[in-house]
Order: C-alpha cells, then sequence, then structure tokens
C-alpha cells in the first residue's frame, strides 16, 4: 500500500497560528527529517498556551499513528496529491487522527479540518476533505480491518522495524508492540538522598497530583496524568526530577563508591549525570557531550539542582589527547547513541525517521565508544553500557562482540528486576516493565583495583 505523502515539503502557509495547522506544518518537518522535538520548538511565538497544547497532541498524535492513517487515507483517495497539495495530504492525517484517536467531537474534527484548507489557501480542496473524511468516519469499521491485517501497519510500524522487533522478542512482542503504542506516563525521580519516596507521594497527593510507587524502582513515580513540572513540590531545586523508571537505574548498576572519579561519557540531555551526583555527591564526576548545545542542557540540569560536574564538549570515541582521556575512571557510563526504539512511545517521530540502514553505522559507533573508553577504565573498575534499544544488534550481539575484542573484560550480571535476561546484560520492555525499552550490561575491566 502506497504513502499518500511520498515527498513532503514544508508548510508555511500563512495562517500557522492555527493549531491545526502548525501541527501540519510539525508532521511535514518531520518527514522532511527534522525531529519532533525541533519542530515544537519552532512554533510560532504568538500561539496561545492552549492552542500550543494542541498542536502538540496533534503532532504526536500524528506521528504515532501516521503508517496506520496515512494507509487509511489512500484507501479513500483516488489518487495521491501532488508534490505541490502535500500539506492537503498532512491535513487530512491531522483530521483522520482527530476522529480516531482524540476526544475532538466528529463534527469539531471535521468542520476545522475543512476550514483548513482555506487556511492553506486551498479552499478548492474543501469539498475533497470533507468528503474523505466523513467517509473515514461511515467506514471506519471495515476501512481499520482491511488496514489491520498487516500487523506493521496495525502498530503504525515500518516493516522492518515490526518484523525486528517481532523477531527479537517472540514471547513479548504483543505486549511490547502495544507498550510502544500507548502514550507515555509521566514518571519521576525522586532524589532518595533527601527526601524518602514515600513522604514525596504525600506531598503530591496533597497537592491533588494522582501517583503511585513503581513496582520495582525505588526512586521511582507514576503520575496518573501528566502535569507542568512547576506544580512538582521540590522541582526547581532537584528534590525531583522528570525521568523514565527504567533510566533510572544507571547509578545503581554501577554500583557507585564515595569519592570515585566517573566518566559520563554521552551525558545530554543529563538526567542520568545528575542522578549519579544525586546518589554520591562527592564523585569528581566527567561529563561529555558531542553537540555543545546539547551540553549546556546537562549544565542546566545540574545547577537546578545544586550538583557541579566537569563539562566537556568532545566525541567519546576520540580520547585524543584531552585531559579527560588522560585520567584513569573508577566507573565509567556509556550511554551510547542508538536507534532509539525503545522509546517510540516518548518519541514518536522515531517512527518516521529512523531507518533499517541506520543500524549498522549505530553499531559501528557503539563499538568504537566503547572501545576507545575501555583503556581509560582503571583495573577493578566497572564500565556500564546502556541504550535505549530493543534490538540485540546494538545490545546483547554489541556486548559479545566487544568481549571477544577484550578478552580481560568480565560481564557482571545484573539484576533483573526490572527486565529480561539478554545475552550478558538486562532487557527491560515497554508494556511489560512499567518502563521505556532499555538495556544495560556492567563490564569488569580485570586486575586489582
Amino acid at each position: 500500500m502506497s504513502p499518500t505523502l511520498l515527498m513532503p515539503i514544508r508548510f508555511t502557509g500563512p495562517h500557522l497560528p492555527d493549531p491545526r495547522l502548525v501541527a501540519v506544518g510539525n508532521l511535514l518537518a518531520v518527514l522532511d527529517g527534522s525531529s519532533l522535538d525541533d519542530a515544537l520548538a519552532k512554533m510560532p511565538p504568538s500561539l496561545a498556551e492552549r492552542d500550543r497544547a494542541l498542536a502538540a497532541e496533534l503532532s504526536y498524535g500524528v506521528c504515532r499513528w501516521h503508517a496506520r492513517l496515512d494507509a487509511l487515507i489512500g484507501l479513500l483517495l483516488r489518487k495521491p496529491f501532488k508534490r505541490k497539495d502535500r500539506d492537503l495530504g498532512a491535513l487530512l492525517l491531522v483530521g483522520a487522527y482527530q476522529l480516531l484517536h482524540s476526544r475532538v467531537p466528529p463534527h469539531a474534527a471535521l468542520s476545522t479540518t475543512v476550514e483548513g484548507t482555506r487556511g492553506l489557501g486551498k479552499g478548492w480542496a474543501s469539498q475533497l476533505v470533507n468528503g474523505v473524511l466523513r467517509r473515514l468516519q461511515r467506514e471506519s469499521g471495515s476501512l481499520t480491518a482491511r488496514v489491520d491485517a498487516d500487523p506493521a501497519l496495525r502498530f503504525a510500524l515500518p516493516n522492518w522495524l515490526y518484523r525486528s522487533i517481532r523477531d527479537a522478542w517472540p514471547a513479548q512482542h504483543q505486549s511490547v508492540l502495544e507498550g510502544l503504542q500507548a502514550r507515555p506516563v509521566m514518571a519521576l525521580r525522586v532524589d532518595l538522598s533527601r527526601v524518602e519516596r514515600d513522604v514525596y507521594l504525600q506531598r503530591l497527593l496533597v497537592d491533588g497530583i494522582a501517583a503511585r510507587v513503581h513496582p520495582s524502582v525505588p526512586s521511582a513515580l507514576l503520575l496518573s496524568e501528566p502535569v507542568a513540572v512547576e506544580r512538582l513540590p521540590g522541582f526547581g531545586d532537584g528534590e525531583v526530577s522528570v525521568q523514565d523508571a527504567g533510566a533510572q537505574l544507571a547509578g545503581s548498576l554501577l554500583d557507585l563508591r564515595p569519592g570515585q572519579r566517573v566518566l559520563d561519557a554521552c551525558a545530554a540531555p543529563g538526567g542520568k549525570t545528575l542522578e549519579l551526583l544525586q546518589r554520591a555527591p562527592d564523585l569528581r564526576l566527567t561529563a561529555l557531550d558531542i553537540d555543545s548545545d546539547r551540553l549546556r542542557r546537562v549544565a542546566d540540569n545540574l545547577a537546578r539542582a545544586g550538583c557541579r560536574a566537569e563539562l566537556q564538549v568532545a566525541d567519546a570515541s576520540d580520547p585524543g589527547g584531552a585531559d579527560w582521556g588522560k585520567r584513569r575512571y573508577d566507573r565509567i557510563l556509556v550511554d551510547a547513541p542508538c536507534s532509539a526504539t525503545g522509546v517510540l512511545r516518548r518519541h514518536p517521530d522515531i517512527r518516521l525517521l529512523r531507518r533499517a540502514s541506520d543500524l549498522a553505522a549505530l553499531a559501528c559507533r557503539q563499538a568504537a565508544i566503547l572501545d576507545a573508553l575501555w583503556p581509560l577504565l582503571a583495573p577493578g573498575g566497572r564500565l556500564l553500557y546502556a541504550t535505549c534499544s530493543l534490538l540485540a544488534q546494538e545490545n546483547a550481539r554489541q556486548i559479545d562482540g566487544f568481549c571477544e575484542r577484550h578478552p580481560e573484560a568480565r560481564v557482571l550480571e545484573l539484576p533483573t528486576k526490572p527486565g529480561i535476561r539478554a545475552g550478558g546484560g538486562v532487557q527491560l520492555l515497554p508494556g511489560v516493565d512499567e518502563t521505556d525499552g532499555f538495556f544495560y550490561a556492567a563490564l569488569l575491566r580485570a586486575g586489582a583495583s
């Protein structure tokens, strides 16, 4: 089934302050290769807060369901739109999302989408858009049954990714795919050095914020509904942070000790960096990132909590003659660049941006970082390798290959609550562990410390 949007163009129409047309522009930007975060950051400043929230909801939703919505619209169009009218195709996807997946009343979804054709300066298409969406509304049952016969489309995934997840996790793939399709839960990490989790939970409940404890991550709380961070007591001084429960395990798996020298090799945006420092405040921690803008986010994260670290713009695969590359570290965290297939529910644009051909380059990059940093680990030291991927090529097989190249490395057994054993590491699965999809493996460098 061929998509209706093959060569999308950016929307630059005259009515961007309309939130639905902002979502059209955001979608086309993503289809052109931009991240959704970047597109959202460029939304018009004149957009009212309520409209900004609606535009974001529509943008996330259409990205999350894009492949399925596109297939449905494809059944209702006689032919794809011409290149110059691809904004109409995007508008139809926004309308279809509202009809099938949102709380927008159907009459409002229809009328605002039809009105959107005039906002695009293409009122001539109003009857076409009206007809397509009304037919989708009338025949949604039969149309979705046809599309959902293809399991990849049912979960709005590219075929290669659907097959990869199914084959990697045959016993769990149904739950994993459903978990990836769900809206993400807002998770909090409580700084346990300052406040007990149950005490902080009670503060939330007093403030009218419903939450519950994570069943197996001691620092994690899960909110019933997302809230603005300004509403979270103690957020401004770092008492609590927004962080997925699975990402909160890095500190415990590193087995930190007082006064250790630690390298956080791929630190941005800094959630794990802050967690390490709050777990052991006297650490001598160096945090690297190759992107200076992203490293500033690490600085902001640390400043909020009053924590300090040495921050360096650097390529972790090339220690070279840099000062940080001349040291020996007791602990190294490699939160490696990866396919991000485990965080699709939080970053649905990855469905549209990632390609199967990306995996080989990512695996090479991961191996290069591991090989470059391993000599910096002191004898008896521990390196924790982490990804937010679900794919063995980046996870278990990456660790197997590393150990073949470095026989002095010893794989340490990690706890599997949450998670399941995956080769020499542990895999957390969305839809199973109440976390995003993370992989962790711990390597010990042989020799006396």
